[in-house]
């Protein structure tokens, strides 16, 4: 039971971190920008529970850590944005976006750094706070990458639609109504396919993995400072 409730703590602390995180950076960002439909929702906060969606925050990351899927993936509450309000809608719809990938990369950060403190952490819980620090960087690397794929609605998308020329932009802005489709096709389906056909389909680990272990680098150059 110990180890269990360790495994818990030291997978659901962390995500629970990078997404309230994530999901706060997007709703502050477009308040300050000039929007503030999330901020009177309650969304320019750190209390998890603003944030939290029940399947996404919880039971997808139960059932992807207790099948031994092979990586942490879950999604918060989306914040609602009214880009008309915001002072360029395009420009600041980018900046928007990158709120949330660059608050994880920030998480990873400061993770990393917290490596170097580990003399000051009492024997009891060292091992604890080393694995939530350890995990901290591995999911904050993940989401941060995995939510700048140019798939609306995921942040990558989204800044896509705002750099892109008009005529690029209104056709990948129609993809969002099945964006969260084409994502878990992407990310079950088509692996189980190819499972059964004997081909590794695997496209989060061929287009996700790569950038992810060049921010894992980083995050070690970091922790060994």
């Amino acid at each position: 039971m110990a180890d269990f409730m360790f495994s818990i703590s030291v997978w659901a602390l962390p995500l629970l971190f990078a997404i309230t995180l994530h999901e706060a950076a997007h709703a502050w960002t477009a308040w300050k920008l000039g929007d503030n439909t999330a901020k009177k929702l309650g969304r320019v906060s750190f209390n998890p529970l603003t944030h939290i969606d029940p399947f996404g925050t919880v039971i997808l990351p139960l059932i992807l850590l207790f099948s031994g899927s092979g990586f942490m993936f879950g999604y918060a509450k989306p914040v609602p944005v009214n880009f008309n309000q915001l002072n360029n809608p395009r420009r600041d719809g980018v900046l928007v976006a990158l709120a949330g990938p660059g608050a994880n990369i920030f998480l990873l950060i400061m993770a990393a750094l917290l490596l170097n403190v580990m003399a000051l952490i009492p024997d009891f819980m060292s091992d604890w706070f080393r694995q939530n620090m350890i995990n901290m960087i591995i999911i904050n690397a993940i989401l941060a990458v995995f939510n700048m794929l140019p798939i609306p609605p995921l942040d990558g998308g989204r800044v896509a639609v705002g750099i892109l020329p008009y005529p690029l932009a209104r056709p990948l802005s129609r993809l969002e109504p099945y964006g969260m489709l084409i994502i878990l096709m992407a990310l079950f389906i088509i692996p189980i396919g190819g499972r059964y056909i004997g081909l590794n389909l695997n496209i989060f680990q061929y287009i996700v993995m790569p950038p992810v272990e060049i921010m894992l680098g980083w995050a070690e150059n970091l922790a060994n400072l």
